[in-house]
């Protein structure tokens, strides 16, 4: 139970430093004296969210089996 809590701890720091991290700075238009507004940013939106749930639904799964196979043992 405890190696199961570090993994969980591990994998939730990981995820909310990723927030924390911006891969380029704001601000700024275009380039070389174009006064252009910035670029759109991209958008995550289903693959991302689709990628996330599928991993939760896994992990539940993997986690019921290994307590089914834990009570089994006893």
């Amino acid at each position: 139970m405890k190696n199961i809590a570090i993994k969980i701890l591990f994998a939730a720091v990981i995820i909310a430093s990723a927030t924390l991290v911006e891969a380029q700075p704001g601000g700024g238009g275009g380039g070389q004296g174009q006064g252009g507004p910035p670029p759109a940013g991209v958008p995550i939106d289903g693959g991302a969210a689709l990628l996330l749930a599928a991993a939760g639904l896994y992990g539940a799964k993997r986690l019921k089996a290994t307590k089914q196979k834990n009570t089994l043992e006893k």
